[in-house]
Order: structure tokens, then sequence, then C-alpha cells
């Protein structure tokens, strides 16, 4: 099939007219439905809400909340007018929201009043003291320069902020005649989309999307899954990520399918939403299906629904996957993998996949993707079976990062491929395996070891509910392994319990040398799992740092 050339907003029209009554969202947990026919004219509303507030195509929005309907209807409005939206993490607190909006130039910030006891408001007064004595819209911020408006999604009374319904009174203003005018001038290789790298080295990257990345990425995700109008895709996934604004909503519009949105992840809200809305879809990181399948509850729920979905945003764990297809009946969920800077899928399962190939491999490459794997020191190819850093070149690749031209020439080389950073293998079929990333492989004695597989081994172990390795400095070896193992409700386990069931089965220089139990992990707001924290943590338990 041929890559498609068309704008968000395109996109969004064309299904409404082909499909006006099929339920374009739902919010089960505030009893809201809308048909494709209703979400294009909230859109189109909306789409003049921001003309009539004065901001331009190719202008910088942040947004900043869960997944609120505002959010939602924002993506598309946004796509239909061309501004540029800036999606911001939920978790950010005073200096990252600063260093954001900054970077971003962005002249507008839409916000919540807050999110898991953060107050949203008190955030944006610390770090723009001037906008509760400025008029609205006419913000002059001493540290942000060029941040004009701030709309609250609420209608709470806020000196210098416009409530929501003020901000949808801008529409009145606008005349069906001057958006359609905006909509044509639209080009698909506009950017429409920027999102921010977790930054887990050095500061986050702003990261260009175009209509063609995202909309052909979504058109191809939701493909592989063989979505239609007749598929309602659950979406708990955070919609400031890709994995929620491109794996999930805009997936669901390219395919005509439902989403059925939950506003912040709860495994509960999620079983009964699947149950309830018949979901014939879930889209979720691992420890989201972890939490669903260990809920107590879990039992008393109907998933017989499910046909598909995604798992991604981080290693999938064989056992977890074979759970999702035996347990809750998703028979048909697929594997992505990528990165923001790849729009993000480069490979995916597909749903005729063997289970040997779905649950131990990330798929193919998309069609219109080329993938190559290289040595990282040399830059040559390497032969198959053999791992590498997977780099990939296509429609795919980001126009760049914001305002960063030399962070951009050390990700895109001069032949236009994009070089991920992740280790890969390619088997004989052409699958690929991610092993981990090159910072995260370990160098043991001169052996390299990828945490990947003595995880993937670990969590063959019955008492294990969830593992992370990394690796910690050694003054004889270099570096020795470091297992963070977080075990089943009720089962009891000791590091040497642990070591024993090793033996014999893995190298024993792959045996762990450290092994602490825990709770939980540090992790992003998308789910993520933060290893370079648990390597501080392993380093101060083991009392060995980086000399």
């Amino acid at each position: 099939m041929a890559l498609l050339n068309k704008t968000v907003g395109e996109v969004v029209r064309e299904k409404a007219r082909e499909f006006p009554d099929v339920e374009a969202y739902v919010y089960p947990e505030h009893g809201i439905r809308k048909t494709y026919r209703e979400f294009d004219e909230e859109t189109d509303r909306l789409a003049k809400a921001y003309l009539g507030m004065g901001i331009k195509k190719g202008e910088h929005v942040a947004i900043w909340s869960d997944n609120k309907r505002q959010w939602f209807l924002s993506q598309f409005a946004t796509g239909k007018m061309g501004a540029v939206l800036v999606t911001v993490n939920t978790n950010y607190q005073a200096a990252e929201l600063e260093y954001l909006l900054k970077q971003s130039e962005s002249t507008t910030l839409i916000l919540d009043e807050g999110f898991k006891g953060t107050s949203y408001i008190d955030i944006i007064r610390q770090v723009c003291p001037e906008a509760e004595v400025s008029e609205k819209g006419e913000i002059s911020c001493r540290n942000l320069p060029h941040l004009k408006r701030i709309i609250l999604m609420t209608e709470r009374d806020e000196p210098g902020m416009f409530k929501w319904s003020e901000f949808e009174e801008k529409a009145e203003g606008v005349s069906d005649e001057e958006l359609e005018e905006v909509f044509r001038s639209l080009d698909p290789e506009d950017v429409i989309n920027m999102q921010y790298t977790s930054g887990t080295t050095g500061f986050p990257k702003g990261v260009m999307l175009t209509h063609n990345n995202i909309v052909n990425n979504a058109q191809l995700i939701g493909d592989r899954m063989k979505l239609t109008e007749k598929d309602r895709l659950c979406i708990p996934v955070p919609f400031f990520h890709c994995f929620g604004c491109v794996l999930s909503t805009l997936t669901a519009v390219t395919h005509a399918s439902t989403s059925v949105i939950i506003e912040q992840f709860n495994p509960l809200a999620v079983l009964k939403a699947v149950q309830d809305e018949k979901c014939t879809a879930l889209n979720g990181v691992p420890t989201m299906f972890i939490a669903e399948l260990q809920h107590p509850e879990f039992k008393n729920f109907d998933t017989s629904s499910l046909r598909t979905g995604i798992m991604a945003g981080s290693t999938c764990p064989i056992e977890v996957m074979k759970q999702v297809i035996n347990e809750m009946g998703a028979n048909e969920i697929t594997i992505c993998y990528g990165q923001t800077e790849s729009s993000p899928v480069i490979t995916q399962t597909t749903t005729e996949d063997p289970i040997e190939k779905r649950v131990a491999t990330v798929g193919k490459p998309h069609p219109h993707v080329e993938v190559k794997i290289i040595d990282p020191v040399t830059g040559e190819e390497v032969p198959q079976g053999q791992p590498g850093e997977l780099c990939t070149r296509g429609y795919h690749v980001m126009k760049g990062y914001y305002n960063n031209e030399e962070a951009t020439r050390k990700a895109i080389d001069e032949d236009g491929w994009l070089h991920t950073g992740d280790i890969a293998v390619m088997d004989e079929d052409g699958y690929l395996d991610i092993t981990g990333r090159i910072k995260d492989m370990v160098i043991r004695g001169g052996e390299n070891i990828y945490p990947r597989e003595i995880e993937e081994f670990l969590y063959t172990h019955p008492s294990v509910s969830d593992v992370q390795v990394v690796g910690v400095p050694d003054p004889k070896y270099g570096e020795e392994l470091m297992a963070w193992i977080i075990l089943k409700a009720g089962a009891e386990e000791t590091e040497e319990s642990i070591r024993e069931y090793c033996k014999g089965k893995i190298s024993y220089h792959k045996i762990p040398r450290y092994i602490e139990f825990t709770d939980e992990y540090p992790m992003t707001a998308s789910g993520k799992i933060q290893k370079f924290k648990l390597r501080e943590m392993s380093e101060e338990r083991t009392g060995i740092g980086a000399k």
C-alpha cells in the first residue's frame, strides 16, 4: 500500500464522511460518547477557537494534563488549523516545565488544575508570576518571553488565565470560510506535533513530527492489528507520549475505530471498560498488563471481547505476553518497537505471526521502513544473527530536534539513517529482537552481557513477577550484574534461592552477583523503567560507585 499524503485534519473529515454514525470516542468514567460526525464538528469548532484566540498555523501550543477530553479534542483541532501541539509530561515539576516552555518557544499553555496531588496552577504561578497581574492573552513573562496565553481546562477563575468556556467562545468570531482557508493551506510535511524525549541523558529534546510522520505511522500500526470501524480500542496509556497520541488515538481514528479512553491508568477501570464497552483491543506498557492480570478481581471481569492490542514502551516479558493471550483472550496482540524520533514505530509483529515470534521478537520492519544493524564502533553492517546498533530510514524519521542542530546531526547521519542507540539482532526470517540499549550493555571481564537475556530467564522463575538487571562497577571484572526483583504476592525467596535456580541453566558469568528484592521501580510518567536510576541505586547499595 502506498503512503498517505494527508494532514491529521483530513483524516478526521474523511472518516466522518465514511462512518458518520460509528462512535469516535467514549469516556466510560463520564458517560460521554460521540460519533465521528459529532467528533468532526467538535474539532472544527475547537479549531476555530484556536484561530479566534489569535493562534496561528505553526505556533507552538503546550498541553499539560492527563487523558482529558480537552486534550483529545485539541490533538485533532490543532491538526485542522496547523498549530504545533507540544506535549507535556504529566509528572513535570517547575524546572522541567520552565525548560520545556522556554526551549519549545510555546506561545500558549493549556493545562488542567493538577495531577496526582501536584497543583499545576501553583507551578505555573511559580514559573511565570507575571501571569497573575497580566491581562488574559497578554502575558509578559521575563523567564518565558514567548508565552502569551494560559488556558485552563476547567471553569475555575484564575487571574491571567482563560477558563475553558471563554476559550471555546472564541470560535464565534471565526467563520467556516476562514477555517477552510487555513485547513487547505496545511501541508502534510508541516510539523504538527512536538514531543520531548525522556531525557535520561542531558536535557530533554523536542522531537518534531509532521502530519506525514504520524498519520502514516498510525495507519501502518492499525493495519498490522487489522483494525476496522468495528473495533473498540481501550486507551489507558498517557496521551502526552507517542504511545497515547500515535499508537492509540491516531491509530484508532485512521481506521475509524472507537477510542475508549481512561483518564488515568487504573487496572480496575481498564478491566471494567474492556468488559462494559466490549473492547476488542487494549494498549499498554508491560507494567499495566501485569497490574491488570494480577489484580485480585481480574477473574471477575469478562475480557473475552478482546482480540488485539499493543504491548510496547519497554521490553515485553515473554511470560506476561503468554498470559495476555491465554488469560485475557487477546490472541492477536501485537508488539511494537520504536522511539519518539521514528514517529514512533519501526517494527511490529502481525496478528498471524506464530506465538514464538510474537513473544520473543518485536516483529519485522513496517512497510516503507528501512532497517540495518551496524557495529557501533566501525559503522559496518554486522552479519545476520550478530548484535549491533539498529538504524532506520524512511518517511517515519523525525524532521529533527527543535532548535538543536547538533543533536539532530548526532541522531541522523548524512545518509538519512536514524541511529537508535538500541542493540538488536535479526534472525534468518527477518524478525528483530531488541537486546538492550548500547549504554545498558554490561561488559564483565571482557564478556558482553545483555541484561534482557538474564531478565527473560529470571521471568521463568515461578515466584518472579518482574525483574530488571543492570550493571554495577566492579574492581576485578570491570562490571558485575545486579538483579532487582519484584516477587509475586505471597512468594518468598532469598538471594541464594534465586542463584540456585540459575545454576546449571545459564552461564556462571551471567548469574547476578547482587540480588535485591523491591516493591517498585523508578518510572517515567509514560511507564518506562528508568534504568539509569536503578544503576545509581545499585551503586549505592553495593557501595561501589563509578570511580
